[in-house]
């Protein structure tokens, strides 16, 4: 960008700014109010506007095979708000959000507090830092010039005069003036309120403008005036005690009026330095300092601690009071397989590596990740409820495994809520990153640096022997798996044009075999019987022989011809059991060959020519020179020894 594109971007943007900003009298802003009402909306429908005005996407699963495994017939909703920060929680968004419409309608839950509880590393605090960064992009608010907490300029109609305004401006009015502004009107505009000041301010986390956080105090040291400001021992020889001028209003809560107060680790401050949260809750008002009157409040409180400080709170029946005032939403971690890979990548993207990262490298290290997460469960093992719930087909014997994921997870309800964080995982990509000499990484270098801080890691030595299984074993075996099908894949040219050669050809003499009718030679024209033996030869890559191969043909042609009734695409993708028996028929065909071109030291011509081919495809495929060159070695040692 060149310096007079800088120049005009400042320019604009002040002048975008300088339009934004208004100061006039109350009559003015009542004129502003009554062409537009929601310049006077409270904090929670201002942060529910926020929310939905970036956009809602909802999602039909009935239309979308994948997620319809995964939520069954719910209906989904993805928020943009949320959506280039946060995967995997989409219910737990869709709860949050929920809160905030209730609120935002005047309801119980504009009276509560949302506190969030889970795992470390789960999102918690991101959540908060969104909305607060949020906030800050906000149009700014109207207030009443001067006014230490910001207040809404509405609360200077009187009482009796409320009924009347409400009506002529279709607006709804609740609150008081603060002590301060109370004390102006009467003594420096002598009641007359139509005259006082108003101006638009912004919200600013750095400046205390709208947003209040709350860190956990010291129990021996907890003083209430972080929560509701104090009174300026410098003006009391001026004022008297109750005089409005010797406040000085610039606690948590002031600042966070009409927007947000943020308590972090909540249930780590004792009890009483939480009483402040009764009232603010459910009488929307907090303690004046000194011997002033109560304050109105309108602000979005929100908290969050981990799941241990959640449990010894709640235990205690004498924090009755505030337990009735807040609205739980469970934060776990991510446990769909391709959310958690977009949670890395996003991560990567922020940080300044620039290293190469071979394919299924992020993919391996998110599989570790969830499979710590997952319950044990009796009707299926680790990996194959690690793909249930990323909406993946299951086969067995050639069928699709029926396992109700309702089921799965109605058995772990307190699943998602422990195992490794992010953080781990980032950390030892971070460190893979790191030791990497040749500028990549691959996932045989993320499998041994995870297993390096498993070790590291404090666990009992029964959950170290679980993770280091999932490491050396389950997820090796599993990426020998993937690393068998993309060499085939590279080494087959146009693997697409046979996989779908050979899936025309089964479903020709498949429906043929069925219909008891005859197959018709593309080039000659003859009609022949249906190849029996061809059939048998895809078939018993997924186990199915003898009596089960008729049914399974038959299920073939009824799913081809479901699809061709609802306007679908036949491709050897599009049926789960014959996709994975033609992907074994071609690993199979070539599994001889490949082993004698990744181990022979010395090629011949068409080796030689076969393994550069297959080279080049990798690299088209994702890989550069570095890591092709290490799978490829680790294929020939690894997946097919003689």
């Amino acid at each position: 960008m060149e310096s007079h594109e800088i120049a005009d971007l400042i320019k604009k943007d002040r002048s975008e700014r300088t339009h934004q900003h208004f100061e006039g009298t109350f009559l003015d802003y009542l004129a502003l109010v009554k062409q537009n009402p929601e310049i006077a909306q409270l904090a929670h429908q201002r942060i529910y506007n926020l929310i939905i005005n970036a956009g809602v996407e909802v999602i039909k699963t009935e239309e979308n095979p994948r997620l319809r495994r995964i939520y069954g017939n719910e209906i989904l909703k993805k928020y943009k708000f949320f959506s280039n920060d946060f995967f995997g929680i989409d219910r737990t968004l869709m709860k949050i959000v929920r809160f905030f419409h209730a609120a935002a309608m005047h309801g119980e839950e504009s009276r509560q507090v949302l506190y969030l509880v889970g795992p470390v590393g789960a999102g918690k605090s991101s959540i908060m830092e969104h909305l607060k960064r949020a906030l800050e992009t906000a149009p700014p608010i109207y207030t009443i010039k001067g006014c230490p907490i910001r207040e809404e300029p509405l609360h200077l109609v009187p009482k009796h005069l409320r009924k009347e305004f409400m009506e002529i401006l279709n607006i709804h009015i609740e609150g008081d003036l603060c002590p301060v502004c109370r004390y102006r009107l009467k003594n420096e505009y002598h009641g007359e309120y139509e005259r006082i000041p108003i101006e638009t301010v912004e919200f600013s986390i750095r400046s205390r403008k709208g947003i209040g956080v709350v860190a956990p105090v010291d129990p021996n040291n907890q003083d209430t005036s972080v929560l509701i400001g104090s009174v300026d021992i410098s003006k009391m020889d001026l004022y008297a005690e109750d005089d409005p001028r010797v406040l000085s209003l610039n606690g948590a809560f002031n600042v966070g009026n009409r927007g947000i107060v943020e308590f972090i680790e909540v249930f780590k401050n004792e009890i009483e330095y939480l009483h402040t949260m009764i009232t603010a809750t459910q009488e929307k008002s907090i303690p004046s300092p000194g011997k002033g009157s109560m304050i109105y409040f309108d602000g979005v409180i929100l908290a969050h601690s981990n799941e241990a400080e959640w449990n010894k709170f709640k235990s205690d029946h004498t924090n009755e009071a505030i337990l009735d005032r807040i609205v739980k939403i469970e934060v776990p971690y991510c446990l769909e397989l391709n959310e958690e890979i977009k949670i890395y990548q996003k991560m990567l993207r922020n940080s300044s590596f620039k290293a190469h990262i071979a394919p299924h490298t992020i993919e391996i290290a998110s599989m570790f990740a969830i499979l710590t997460r997952l319950s044990p469960s009796n009707k299926v093992d680790p990996l194959t409820k690690l793909k249930i719930y990323n909406g993946e087909e299951i086969l067995e014997k050639g069928d699709t495994k029926k396992v109700d994921i309702m089921e799965l997870r109605e058995e772990a309800v307190r699943e998602g809520m422990s195992g490794i964080s992010t953080r781990f995982i980032m950390k030892a990509l971070d460190n893979t990153l790191a030791e990497s000499e040749n500028n990549c990484i691959n996932p045989l270098a993320v499998l041994e640096s995870l297993v390096k801080s498993v070790k590291e890691l404090s666990l009992s030595d029964e959950e170290r022997k679980r993770y280091l299984v999932f490491l050396q074993d389950i997820l090796r075996k599993e990426y020998n798996r993937i690393l068998e099908i993309e060499v085939t894949k590279a080494f087959i040219h146009g693997y697409k044009e046979q996989a779908q050669d050979l899936f025309n050809n089964y479903l020709d003499h498949a429906e043929a075999y069925a219909n008891k009718t005859k197959v018709k030679d593309g080039n000659t024209g003859e009609e022949l019987e249906p190849d029996e033996k061809f059939l048998q030869s895809i078939e018993e890559q997924i186990g199915i022989t003898g009596t089960a191969a008729k049914g399974f043909r038959q299920d073939v042609t009824a799913y081809m011809f479901y699809i061709l009734r609802n306007g679908g695409v036949l491709d050897y993708n599009c049926y789960e059991p014959l996709k994975v028996a033609i992907e074994k028929k071609l690993t199979m065909s070539v599994r001889e060959l490949s082993r004698v071109i990744t181990q022979a030291k010395v090629r011949n011509k068409e080796q030689s020519e076969k393994f550069n081919s297959m080279v080049a495809e990798m690299k088209q495929n994702g890989y550069c020179d570095h890591c092709c060159n290490v799978v490829l070695k680790y294929a020939a040692n690894n997946l097919w020894k003689d």
